[in-house]
């Protein structure tokens, strides 16, 4: 591999984009963009906040290749609007992969075991170290999600406009945020991306967790994370990683519920990008 040859990699949640250009296995640029879905985005939208949000650096030259991770590329047609919007601002070769993809790769490169993401979503799939050989479908934030952000933010703001939640809880909520049922109802029916401001909400919590009421529904959910998903995989006989922001942020509550069933969690991080770095070390 010639030394000057320079990639992109992405890594995009449905609010954060990572990017980074690469060189072997160093990173050379770095920045982040608000996070890209063709579920919810159009090509011209994709390819505007690419455009505004990149530094000029990432714009200087022809790359070798940009390699893309996203959420709601899961399939040829939806991937299809990311990579039209790529070319079209790198004129580069493009590879648009699934964001679970991109945690396969970036939690566990070459060796086999679980890849779970839990962060505005949740998604999970047994990798035998080169490709995905199992997978239990998401469902999306409105059928599935199971121990995500956006499933969090939505039970607890579900138990608020029923006037379900502790009232000292209810008042912080109401100090932090200073919204009425009206305008939370407007961010969840009027927003087309409502999974991000769910996600958001469900943060809030993390600043109480020694709430019974609290605790018990973040973990709780982590528990239908685990219930819904995790068990129909031979997790026992595999290691458990975590790549996302919920897992992060909750990841003591996270591994008491791995405990209970007996899963062994080898790695918790944030983001896929180091690994996806060392995966695309030798392209």
């Amino acid at each position: 591999m010639a030394n000057d040859t320079i990639k992109v990699i992405a890594e995009s949640s449905s609010t954060r984009t990572e990017w980074a250009l690469v060189q072997g296995d160093k990173i050379i640029e770095h920045a982040y963009t608000e996070g890209l879905n063709p579920f919810f985005q159009t090509r011209r939208e994709i390819s505007h906040i690419i455009r505004l949000g990149l530094p000029a650096e990432f714009f200087k030259r022809r790359w070798n290749h940009v390699y893309y991770y996203g959420a709601g590329c899961s399939s040829p047609e939806k991937n299809k609007i990311v990579e039209a919007s790529l070319v079209a601002q790198f004129k580069t070769p493009v590879t648009v992969e699934s964001d679970l993809v991109g945690a396969t790769r970036g939690l566990l490169i070459h060796e086999p075991g679980l890849a779970c993401i839990l962060g505005t979503g949740s998604n999970s799939c047994l990798y035998d170290g080169k490709e995905i050989v199992q997978r239990v479908r998401s469902g999306g934030y409105i059928l599935g999600d199971e121990g995500s952000g956006a499933a969090m933010g939505r039970l607890f703001i579900g138990d608020l406009l029923k006037n379900l939640v502790p009232h000292e809880i209810h008042i912080k909520f109401k100090e932090e945020f200073g919204l009425t049922a009206d305008a939370v109802m407007d961010e969840v029916y009027n927003n087309p991306h409502a999974n991000r401001n769910l996600r958001n909400y469900s943060f809030f919590l993390a600043d109480h967790l020694d709430n019974e009421y609290v605790y018990n529904l973040v973990y709780n959910e982590i528990v239908r994370f685990f219930e819904r998903t995790i068990l129909q995989y031979d997790y026992k006989n595999y290691p458990v990683c975590f790549v996302g922001s919920v897992a992060c942020k909750y990841s003591e509550v996270l591994l008491s519920v791995a405990a209970r069933y007996g899963a062994n969690i080898k790695k918790i991080v944030r983001a896929s990008m180091p690994g996806l770095v060392a995966f695309h070390a030798g392209d």
